[in-house]
């Protein structure tokens, strides 16, 4: 998976893009999809991980 499965609006995507982040951690796959259909999230992993960029 890559952050273009995502389907961000283009501004979106080449802002991350740009952060130099080119594929998701294990919790941004899980939790940015439930974020973008207006679910509620509570997440809980390792430091490190990318919840913060999720």
């Amino acid at each position: 998976m890559t952050f273009h499965d995502f389907n961000f609006d283009e501004q979106l995507l080449e802002g991350v893009l740009s952060m130099g982040y080119t594929k998701p951690t294990p919790i941004q796959e899980m939790a940015i999809p439930a974020v973008m259909a207006g679910d509620d999230l509570i997440a809980c992993a390792q430091t490190g991980t990318g919840k913060t960029g999720a």
